[in-house]
């Protein structure tokens, strides 16, 4: 994948999710809801051209990594549910982005931009500073990540450190 004009944050985003298995596909596209994203079956289809905030990225791919893997592989057909994504999946990909952010170190405004997120993004942003995870039990029921009462029980690190990246 060609790499001109690519910041160093976006190279961050593209190889962690070729990492954990969400694939990029580079694509010209046409009017999309987040300018320059689409989702496809278990990828990102990324138009660098019209992509206007990168962090987006980091969400669109929480919308897959959340979903259960047969579904995963129908995002963006006419096979996936009409309610998908549900709600608890939506608060469940916000909260998955701000997991992915924490872990490449990357400023949490860098998905919580002002233009996004409805105009909610600071009162994001204030939750997540005062660890008050909306979603987390969501994560936690679909084997994502641990709150801090159970990470204790099990002696292992709780939220924002993910279990892992993918439902199963």
């Amino acid at each position: 994948m060609p790499t001109k004009n690519k910041s160093l944050e976006l190279e961050k985003v593209l190889s962690f999710l070729e990492e954990i298995g969400i694939n990029i596909i580079e694509k010209e596209l046409d009017t999309t809801f987040l300018p320059g994203l689409s989702l496809g079956p278990n990828c990102l289809y990324i138009d660098f051209e019209k992509l206007l905030y990168p962090g987006d990225i980091l969400h669109e791919a929480g919308h897959l990594a959340v979903t259960p893997t047969s579904d995963r592989m129908l995002a963006g057909t006419d096979k996936i549910s009409a309610d998908w994504p549900t709600q608890g999946e939506e608060i469940a990909a916000i909260l998955w982005s701000f997991a992915a952010a924490k872990h490449l170190k990357l400023p949490i405004e860098f998905v919580f931009h002002p233009n996004g997120y409805k105009n909610e993004s600071e009162l994001l942003i204030s939750n997540f500073n005062n660890e008050n995870y909306i979603g987390l039990p969501f994560l936690e029921w679909a084997g994502l990540a641990l709150g801090n009462e159970r990470a204790m029980k099990e002696g292992k690190e709780a939220f924002p450190t993910m279990i892992k990246w993918l439902r199963e």
